[in-house]
């Protein structure tokens, strides 16, 4: 059970809380915008539909309904949407299979339901978030010609820059840079069949498509009289390509732009992506052997297969869809940034950016504010404290956001923008370049309404104004009200805000889906948690209720964010709140552990440094390589052996050593062993103990501080302080908080006397044979024996930093100019496979079987339609894709572990739900797997241990 006071964090919040009823002002001009009249169908499901329910409660809107899929609680029990618990009304909850549809004619067939939908119950408007059908040119339209006020940009801006290639065009009229490549694969494709004029003139009268022949004459270029052909076939639901076609064009581009750039990898994008989905890499030419010419052809065979990848996974490979794929330069330094714009159709407005380049797999996990009160106030402490690299980087941030905002106010102004979007680019150094325009709120957005709030001003009375801080509310008043809205002024409301994305994924980053979430400790203050309401208590019992994570949706489970009037600031208060966070449940695995780390390696490093997008397989890898020696060292054997060595050089206080050693052996090696336990956990410790601990030229290891302090910190640090009404699993035990307080107390009292905290120093003075003024000489013995008693141990802990310096986990650091200096081991492909899984061993197989390494849903082929990876009876060799499990949106090829010939696939069909570990394969191996004995695994961790004293 918790108490209401920590609940109101959650429910009542006044960082993103607050009444929004305009109807209560003084001023007629404000009440003018009121919105009670707008009765809203979501469309959406995640954390934003929960933000909206509230937003709109809060503008006094008492009418909305919510779209809830089959999905939700079908395919897994018990994951019934969690929003409900706040809406009361059951009619305004509507049932439909799925909120998008598998293909096109499913899609449009949703896109009228809804419309009945909202007709039937005498809704208005309709507001789709982010993700699923948000950026639909098709579904806006359709709701606009029904009559339904869509909440969000209408349908001319989402086809003009919605679409990745018309954005690029637009951008490129209006003197925004964009990154280097094709945008048109499909207009390339229709030409190389209908190559001029009058072909494509007489494949319109072919297929009867509505194209203007006036205006298809008086375009200039024949690209742009393809792309008009092209549209009225997409209006028509006809191909006039093939994919096959398209992917033969693409492979030839490819190998067009790696002759102009042939140092660098290129990135494939679905025009309809976003999410990180829809988007591949190609290999680097240079992992290819051979002249550049035969590299680059080995780099565009690869090409369709990716095509094809990508299509599926936009779900563009329908008779009528969009094909289009962009090819595009990959800026391999780049640093992912936006930003937020809003706009009513005759002013638009930038928020500031936000930097998302902490991501992986195109998936975004920690986002941080970018705003010029905050990087003006970092230039000026580097400028006091005469960091010179640090400034010059600094100033061109600053330079470099201005340019942002201004050309996303230009291009948002093109557009015809009239609600919010994402100016999305990519900074490489002192450059940057356009990538594209989410029109629609971002996941993250809230990383910029903590950091600004708009006043709307009456343009005739500025006595008359009200102000907005949520872009939900923006959103809304600006579908409303549209262009009768002043542009406003941006208001600063805290210099830095942080976003970090709890999603259900293994210690590896992938996806784990069907865990069920018992117990989630409440919101600290300060600490904004937005989730789909799994967090709402039972109303009537006040305990949290249990909450199964469907695989059907991406693996996001709740958006955590925390504010500062510095980054630093910000970044200190996330730390704190995943902390003190505790998640617990069945088959539960998050990412929660991972971003403590990860924050803490900030806080470690330098809290201004620039990670580019590559940033995180990387550190990945670091941690794995933590977790790799960790595996071979036995605390309690390193422990003894310590013991031991001190028992031989002093053998005539063998009783009190005794005793004393015993006294502390779980204070020192429980706190070890539960940082060996998590490497995620242990990375961010090491980060922020690294002054702690020194290494010697000969790799010897020693205390710079004292560690009866460190090894206090660290029970902090691990949120096991001693708390009485606790469970002893959870905490430090009482005998041992005892000692460690006994010895903390101690070390204050010695601190004063001697006139030093520098544990070097301290040190070297209690091992003094005089004794410090003030002191007698047995008082002064007493004293030494007890420094030795409760330093007695403590280099256990030292297998810390014997860890860290056996991995060179220092040499991923951050330089002077901020960038992020990541060792060329660490991006070796074979090494960052390997320790992904030390993260994440495998399922334990038998030596005649595949495991699913996940749960998910279970596909034999790359494709409907395609033959399967692999059939009964066939030879595969090590590294083969064998199948894909589909998990929480992503789609994961399986590759084989090992050579060998499948005897039986035991899964029946595709689109079956599988467990992690379920086999998949019989099948008979090349070769013998051996298996370490107890015995091997003993001298391992003997001969490790030998290692670790040898340091000490």
């Amino acid at each position: 059970m918790t108490n209401a006071t920590t609940t109101n964090h959650y429910l009542n919040n006044a960082l993103i809380h607050e009444d929004r009823r305009l109807k209560k002002s003084s001023s007629k001009w404000v009440r003018s915008f009121d919105c009670r009249k707008l009765r809203p169908l979501i469309i959406c499901r995640g954390p934003i539909r929960k933000e909206a329910m509230d937003v709109f409660t809060e503008m006094g809107i008492d009418v909305f309904g919510i779209l809830l899929s089959e999905k939700d609680s079908v395919v897994y029990q018990n994951a019934l949407a969690p929003e409900l618990r706040q809406l009361e009304d059951s009619s305004r909850v509507h049932r439909v299979p799925d909120y998008t549809g598998a293909d096109k004619a499913e899609r449009e067939a949703r896109i009228q339901q809804i419309i009945q939908i909202a007709h039937e119950n005498d809704y208005n408007a309709i507001f789709a978030g982010y993700g699923f059908m948000a950026e639909d040119e098709t579904m806006v339209a359709a709701m606009e010609s029904a009559g339904l006020t869509f909440i969000g940009p209408c349908s001319r801006t989402v086809h003009d820059a919605g679409l990745k290639d018309e954005a690029k065009r637009t951008a490129l009229k209006v003197g925004v840079s964009v990154t280097p490549g094709i945008d048109n694969a499909t207009a390339i494709t229709l030409l190389k069949k209908h190559p001029d004029e009058a072909a494509l003139l007489a494949l319109c009268e072919q297929e009867a498509l509505n194209v203007d022949v006036a205006v298809l004459k008086q375009t200039e270029s024949m690209e742009d009289k393809a792309d008009l052909v092209l549209a009225a076939g997409y209006k028509k639901g006809i191909d006039l390509y093939t994919v096959e076609e398209l992917q033969q064009t693409i492979a030839e581009q490819v190998v067009e732009i790696g002759k102009k750039f042939p140092e660098n990898r290129i990135r494939l994008k679905a025009i309809g992506g976003g999410g990180g989905k829809g988007q591949r890499i190609l290999p680097s030419p240079s992992s290819f052997k051979g002249s550049q010419e035969k590299r680059l052809q080995a780099v565009s065979e690869s090409a369709p297969g990716l095509v094809l990848e990508i299509l599926n996974e936009v779900k563009a490979t329908g008779v009528g869809d969009n094909k289009n794929v962009l090819i595009e330069l990959n800026i391999e330094t780049t640093r992912h940034q936006e930003i937020q714009v809003i706009g009513n159709g005759e002013w638009t407005l930038a928020l500031g950016g936000r930097d998302c380049s902490l991501q992986m797999h195109e998936q975004k996990l920690l986002e941080v504010s970018v705003t010029t009160e905050d990087l003006q106030n970092a230039l000026a402490q580097a400028v006091k404290d005469g960091r010179d690299s640090e400034v010059k980087v600094l100033s061109q941030d600053i330079l470099t956001l201005e340019a942002m905002e201004q050309e996303a106010e230009r291009f948002g102004e093109a557009v015809g923008l009239d609600n919010v979007s994402t100016f999305e680019c990519i900074v490489d150094r002192d450059k940057h370049f356009f990538m594209e325009m989410n029109t629609r709120i971002q996941v993250e957005h809230r990383v910029t309404e903590l950091c600004y709030s708009l006043r709307f001003t009456n343009p005739d009375n500025e006595e008359e104004s009200f102000i907005v801080k949520s872009l939900v509310e923006a959103m809304v008043l600006l579908a409303t009200h549209g262009k009768r809205l002043p542009k406003p002024e941006r208001v600063p409301r805290f210099n830095a805000s942080v976003e970090a994305r709890l999603n259900a994924t293994n210690d590896a980053l992938a996806p784990h889906a069907g865990g069920i979430i018992k117990y989630w400790s409440d919101p600290l203050e300060g600490e904004i948690r937005d989730d789909q309401g799994i967090s709402r208590h039972n109303p009537d019992t006040n305990v949290f209720m249990s909450y199964h994570l469907a695989g059907a949706y991406d693996s996001n489970v709740a958006l955590l964010l925390t504010v500062g009037d510095a980054r630093l600031d910000s970044y200190q208060k996330m730390a704190e709140t995943l902390r003190v966070t505790k998640l617990e449940g069945k088959d539960l695995s998050t990412n929660l552990e991972f971003h403590y780390g990860l924050v803490n390696w900030f806080i470690g490093n330098n809290i201004n440094a620039r990670p580019t997008t590559r940033f995180i397989v990387p550190y990945l890898t670091a941690v794995g390589q933590l977790k790799q020696v960790a595996n071979d060292l036995d605390v309690d054997q390193a422990y003894q052996a310590i013991i031991k060595k001190v028992l031989n050089e002093q053998p005539e206080q063998a009783k009190d050593i005794q005793a004393t050693a015993e006294r502390k052996a779980l204070l020192l090696t429980r706190a070890v062993k539960q940082l060996f336990s998590n490497p995620h956990v242990l990375s961010g410790w090491l980060s922020i103990h690294k002054d702690s601990f020194t290494q010697s030229a000969k790799g010897k290891l020693s205390w710079q501080r004292n560690p009866i302090h460190v090894l206090d910190e660290t029970y902090h640090y691990l949120n096991m302080d001693f708390t009485p009404e606790n469970p002893a699993a959870r905490m430090i035990w009482d005998h041992d908080n005892e000692v460690l307080q006994a010895a903390t107390d101690f070390y204050k009292q010695v601190e004063d006397i001697i006139g030093t905290n520098d544990f070097v120093e301290l040190d070297k003075a209690l091992k003094a044979a005089r004794a410090p003024k003030g002191l007698g000489k047995e008082q002064w013995s007493a004293t030494k024996a007890a420094h030795a008693g409760y330093q007695l141990g403590n280099d256990v802990m030292l297998l810390l930093a014997h860890v860290a310096y056996s991995t060179e986990f220092y040499n991923l650091s951050v330089n002077d100019d901020l960038s992020i200096h990541i060792p060329d081991t660490l991006s070796d492909p074979d090494l960052q496979d390997a320790m992904a899984k030390v993260l994440v061993p495998p399922p334990k197989a038998k030596s005649d079987e595949i495991l699913a390494p996940s749960g998910g849903m279970f596909y034999a082929c790359e494709a409907p339609g395609l033959p399967a990876f692999i059939e009964e009876g066939q030879h595969f060799e090590a590294g083969q894709p064998l199948f894909i499990v589909e998990v929480m949106k992503m789609f994961n090829k399986v590759n084989a572990p090992f050579a060998g010939i499948i005897e039986k696939c035991l899964i029946e069909r595709d689109g079956e739900i599988i467990k992690k570990g379920q086999p998949i394969f019989k099948i008979v191996p090349d070769e013998k797997i051996e298996t370490l004995t107890d015995e091997q695994i003993k001298q391992i961790k003997a001969q490790a241990c030998s290692v670790f004293l040898d340091r000490i």
